[in-house]
């Protein structure tokens, strides 16, 4: 397999009047197509910062960030923002909803960018919806389901339009167990099944438990890398 993201001798620094803070230092990475990858440290650690990058949110100081063949960071940004539409499905903790509109128009939301038909979207929604098995909720506000609902919705929403990579920050960390579970089974589905490459940050060990590969960052540095196996 060819790799997908590619870090090279990455640096990021943030200006704080006279002061600059360095919080990712000289990283290098390598993630292959169709790997499901964990990021774990502390909080502060630089994870948050890494994944920014990777999906075109942040812009690095020094070194390279290749994604799907691109130089990102030579990206404007008018020109990011489009890669993103392409290339980059989001999942965050607290899901993102739109609470005025339905589940099946969240959904609907990046589609709106593209160049499809209003029968192709709806296909495409329902494909999703069916997909996170919430096909029977695509009427429902967010306020009228659970927060693992909510948070399929939003899962949902980050594969309709089929992207290269799927980032979750903490995409369980305002569910319970049980909820937190079943999300982590279908992201785990939607990486075996739909050969979807997934970069995950999160805290919990038994979250991490789910990735082919787990990453700890700390310090703004990768420390070590533990292979899983792949189920």
């Amino acid at each position: 397999m060819s790799d997908l993201v590619t870090l090279k001798n990455v640096v990021k620094r943030y200006e704080r009047g006279k002061q600059s803070v360095e919080v990712l230092h000289d990283v290098n990475l390598s993630v292959e197509e169709g790997e499901f990858i964990a990021l774990m440290g502390p909080s502060g650690s630089g994870k948050t910062t890494l994944l920014n990058l990777i999906a075109g949110l942040d812009t690095r100081t020094d070194g390279a960030v290749i994604v799907a063949g691109e130089r990102i960071d030579k990206l404007s940004g008018g020109q990011l923002a489009r890669w993103r539409a392409q290339h980059i499905g989001f999942v965050f903790q607290f899901y993102n909803l739109l609470p005025v509109l339905t589940a099946f128009r969240n959904v609907e939301v990046p589609l709106l960018l593209t160049n499809l038909t209003a029968a192709q979207r709806k296909q495409s929604v329902r494909a999703a919806l069916e997909l996170v098995g919430l096909a029977n909720r695509a009427t429902h506000k967010p306020s009228e389901l659970s927060g693992g609902q909510q948070q399929r919705v939003s899962i949902a929403r980050a594969v309709v339009a089929d992207p290269t990579l799927l980032i979750c920050d903490e995409p369980t960390g305002d569910l319970d167990r049980q909820s937190a579970e079943e999300i982590l089974h279908l992201l785990r589905m939607l990486n075996v099944n739909h050969r979807k490459t997934i970069i995950m940050v999160t805290h919990d060990p038994l979250a991490a438990e789910h990735a082919s590969r787990i990453l700890h960052v700390d310090k703004g540095r990768l420390i070590d890398k533990l292979a899983r196996n792949a189920a």
